[in-house]
Order: structure tokens, then sequence, then C-alpha cells
């Protein structure tokens, strides 16, 4: 359905947000990054599903309400996980996973940035660029043609910016309403203060 120009209500108890759709569609220049104390990155090879969520927890779902992969069953989340078309990294500081890089290649000649973030102990500290080298340099070392990459208004605000500083493209937005999870139980109800909830 398309929408018109116009004022749309979102039915109580759920969450709505617009999503922005990036591509990069050749290697971009690495960005300088400062050097971080404690700092590193490793690749995760069959990541271990208790681990993951717990990650994926502390870097997105309690911080801008990612919840997707808290929606799948521990079956289909490994499924996901263990294919070798899709690469986990962990950012650390001092020894303690507090970032994620996850890239899916499945689909052939694409890459996914399917997930970006840290927890608070890395924000501010230019790990984002060198997290977003990382990404791109391991992306495009693979055979192929596009790299794409989306946010939305429940991440970071200045997520959008960074992505396009990095040298990704916006291409196209949509507008995505779905239930709450903070009000399914998924996360915290405390989660992504900075989203109201309407209940």
């Amino acid at each position: 359905m398309m929408l018109g120009v116009g004022e749309y209500e979102i039915p109580k108890g759920k969450l709505s947000v617009v999503v922005t759709y990036l591509e990069m569609t050749a290697p971009q220049p690495v960005r300088a990054a400062p050097a971080i104390k404690g700092f590193s990155m490793r690749r995760v090879t069959n990541p271990d599903v208790a681990w993951y969520r717990d990650l994926f927890r502390r870097v997105g779902a309690l911080e801008w309400l990612w919840h997707s992969r808290l929606d799948l069953d521990d079956a289909e989340l490994d499924a996901i996980l263990t294919d070798p078309a899709v690469h986990v990294y962990a950012a650390q500081l001092d020894g303690q996973d507090e970032g994620i890089v996850e890239l899916d290649f499945r689909t052939q000649g694409l890459c996914e940035l399917a997930f970006f973030g840290t927890t608070r102990s890395l924000m501010g500290k230019g790990a984002g660029r060198a997290m977003m080298n990382h990404a791109i340099t391991a992306a495009w070392a693979e055979p192929i043609r596009l790299l794409h990459v989306h946010t939305c208004t429940a991440d970071h605000p200045a997520a959008l910016a960074f992505y396009q500083r990095s040298g990704f493209v916006p291409v196209r937005q949509t507008i995505d309403i779905e239930e709450d999870p903070r009000l399914t139980g998924m996360v915290p109800r405390d989660s992504g203060p900075h989203v109201p909830i309407f209940d």
C-alpha cells in the first residue's frame, strides 16, 4: 500500500520507526581511528547461542530496542550463526566482548552489515571507526559487488551520519510498524528510553 502525504496515527502497543537503507558499491578508504588501550577485534566462529544473545542484548536490545534475533528460538538462531556465510566478530576491551560486527554473505555477491554496535563501555572512544574499518575490509575481501546496511530512528541518533561518513549512500526509506518488544516482554520495559511507549 502506498502512503499518501499526511499524518498517520500509530496504534497503541506498536513501535514505529523510519528505516533508512544504505549501500556501498565499492571499497571505501579506511578512516583514521584512534589507538584504544585494550581494544581488539576477534572473529568468533560458530558462536554459542547464549554468548551471542548476551552480547546482542548488551549492545542493542537494552539501548536501541534490537529484538529480531531475540524473537528466534535457539535452533533458528544457531542455524544462522553457524552458517559459514555469516561472519561474526566481537570487539573487545581488556579481554571482554563489548561490541559486535556481523557480516552476512548468504546472498551471492552481496554482503549485509547485519549488526554493528558497542556497549556503553566503548562509546565515545573511536571504537566505531576501528570496527567499521574492520567491517569494510573484511566485507570487500570477499567477492561481492555490494555492501549494505540499514538503520532506524530507534538506533543511536548518530548512526545514520556515521554510516554516511563511512562511505554508505542512502538509497530508500520505509516506515516499519511492529509490536513494541517492551510490551511483549522481549526486552525490559525500561529499554530504549528515548523511544516512548504507548500502551
